[in-house]
């Protein structure tokens, strides 16, 4: 196995704030101490407290990402701070460690609340979530919700015994009633699944947070989550309380005119660029080839032992055959190489847009995902689907994928309802949490719905195109 080889397989192990208001712990006269910031010195190494999640860190294509992740690795790069993160499995365990001593900041959205207040000093950039509705863009003979009294006689899906369900049935109450709640109680169920429902008409109507609700649109622009039908939820970053200077220390720096343009290019990054394929391509098989680039991919899936019209269905699912295509986490050109990747399989910023280049090196990417499934994954047509996966999410997570479904009874050997229903799992923090899920939160829809794109692109060609 080459050096980069095992650069892309060897793997480090994103609610949100979408308003920004006012920086919680900007003035020490609203802190128990009179201390000045002023006077310490931040440390060399700001030990840091997060939690796996859609909006504060996760990882993809072996790549941390993340909204607080991002915003505090800029902090500790503009301070001239280390940072040492630890992944705690609950934002209760994460005030635990803030508490004892073991962290001096959690770099996640703390509740502004009573319960938290002895224990967390809020600082940074407040956000400002509700609970919302989720329905799809009102179409011709057909209106918006826009009031909460317009439920009345609707039918709204949740989570049974989720605090959306809570919401919705207090909801009822204050209306006198009328809302058609419907709790669904599926073990296997995530917040994102009932979101994609609505997507697709399978239920009419669900509530989640603003956050979530805003990243999931990124997905579905056919939503609207426009209306909120709770109170607002104020939260923040956090430090001991024993530590106003340093509360004070990241408020300033949250206000400076650098930190601010930072955090606006991530909200749009993660939470309004579209994270679905926005270059459309209507393919026709009638001219007797698939892309401009059929040579390209005729000639480096020989190296691979793969039919090249599968890896011309890869190429179609990644960017709909345009070069030019930069995805909202940075991936480039016709194969969507990650950068961190493109840099250890010796490709510049300017090679990655190249075709014969981006090919060949997805096809090295493939070669080094198949070395390591190959003892996993027996038969080899299944190991495919496996390694397109990998190729997708990044091979982590379907690592993990495989454990889960080793743990909980899925047949490991295959991918279609059975590791691809393990990898849906790791949304949920039951199972993300597991031991034996090393690498965290992910959302496996995309990963799942790519597969299942690229196979049905390939199936088309096999009919229409020769070998």
């Amino acid at each position: 196995m080459t050096l980069r080889s095992l650069a892309y397989i060897l793997f480090t192990v994103g609610s949100i704030t979408l308003l920004p208001t006012a920086c919680t712990g900007g003035s020490s006269s609203a802190h128990t101490s009179d201390a000045d910031s002023s006077t310490y010195q931040l440390p060399d190494t700001l030990k840091v407290a997060t939690l796996y999640s859609p909006t504060s860190f996760f990882l993809y294509r072996e790549q941390r990402m993340g909204y607080d992740y991002d915003l505090v690795t800029s902090l500790c790069a503009d301070k001239g701070m280390t940072l040492q993160l630890d992944i705690a499995p609950s934002l209760s365990a994460a005030v635990e460690m803030l508490d004892s001593g073991l962290v001096d900041l959690i770099a996640y959205e703390v509740p502004v609340t009573a319960q938290y207040k002895s224990h967390v000093l809020p600082c940074g950039v407040e956000s400002i979530t509700h609970q919302v509705l989720v329905q799809p863009k009102a179409k011709k003979g057909q209106e918006l919700i826009t009031d909460v009294t317009q439920l009345v006689g609707r039918d709204v899906y949740v989570e049974k015994n989720s605090k959306y369900h809570q919401r919705m049935l207090h909801l009822n109450d204050e209306l006198g009633g009328g809302i058609n709640i419907h709790s669904i109680d599926r073990d296997t169920l995530i917040t994102e699944d009932l979101i994609a429902m609505v997507h697709d008409g399978s239920i009419p109507l669900t509530v989640v947070d603003s956050d979530i609700a805003r990243i999931n649109k990124t997905y579905y622009n056919d939503l609207d989550v426009s209306l909120d039908i709770s109170f607002e939820q104020r939260a923040a970053w956090g430090v001991s309380p024993t530590k106003p200077w340093l509360a004070d220390s990241i408020s300033q720096w949250t206000h400076q005119s650098s930190p601010r343009a930072a955090q606006a290019v991530l909200l749009k990054r993660y939470f309004e660029r579209s994270k679905s394929s926005s270059s459309p391509y209507i393919f026709n098989f009638s001219k007797g080839r698939i892309s401009p680039f059929d040579h390209l991919f005729k000639q480096y899936a020989k190296e691979i032992g793969w039919d090249w019209r599968l890896l011309a269905a890869q190429g179609y699912a990644e960017s709909r055959f345009d070069s030019t295509q930069v995805s909202w986490a940075g991936a480039k050109g016709v194969m969507q190489i990650m950068p961190a990747t493109a840099r250890a399989y010796g490709l510049t910023s300017e090679t990655m847009t190249n075709n014969d280049r981006s090919i060949a090196t997805a096809t090295q990417i493939i070669a080094a995902l198949n070395r390591t499934l190959r003892s996993r994954v027996q038969d080899e047509e299944e190991r495919k689907k496996f390694i397109i996966a990998a190729y997708n999410s990044g091979l982590a997570h379907i690592l993990d994928a495989i454990a889960l479904a080793k743990k909980h009874g899925f047949d490991d050997q295959k991918w279609d309802d059975n590791v691809a229903q393990a990898l849906m799992l790791k949304s949920k923090p039951e199972y993300y949490n597991d031991p034996v899920c090393k690498h965290g939160y992910f959302s496996g829809r995309q990963t799942t719905s790519y597969v299942r794109e690229v196979y049905d692109f390939y199936h088309r060609a096999q009919k229409k195109i020769p070998k």
